[in-house]
């Protein structure tokens, strides 16, 4: 069996820096929020986002925001080589579901009514 790759996790300092201001950015989103109280909603709102959207601009330029981009880059090829099921397929398979789970639900309470007549009728005794 093949030893699997080691991965290695890199941080620097700037880059903490960067994650440790995106943060105190979000942080301070919501006390401008909150702060802007006497403020119309729509002014209050828009300092929020604006806010918010230096935090998420800080983020993405860290080397997590960058591994995170690339992530979500590799999940969209990969969706892309999936080869999904003709509409016929799909609705065959969901009837074998729903005949698997009714099937099931019989045999569960089958299984109950006869565990329920074994100890309370024989073993125990208790008729009703």
């Amino acid at each position: 069996m093949a030893n699997p790759p080691q991965v290695e996790t890199v941080s620097t300092g700037a880059d903490k820096a960067k994650l440790g201001v995106a943060g105190v950015l979000v942080i301070a989103a919501v006390v401008a929020f909150y702060a802007l109280g006497q403020q119309d909603l729509w002014l209050r709102v828009i300092a929020l986002v604006v806010i918010l959207a230096a935090a998420v601009a800080t983020f993405f330029t860290s080397e997590s925001g960058k591994e995170l981009i690339a992530y979500g880059r590799d999940s969209v090829k990969e969706v892309r080589k999936v080869v999904w099921p003709t509409r016929k397929e799909a609705m065959q398979m969901t009837g074998y579901v729903f005949i698997f789970v009714i099937v099931m639900a019989l045999f569960l309470w089958l299984t109950d009514k006869t565990l329920e007549w074994v100890l309370y009728d024989l073993i125990l005794g208790w008729k009703r």
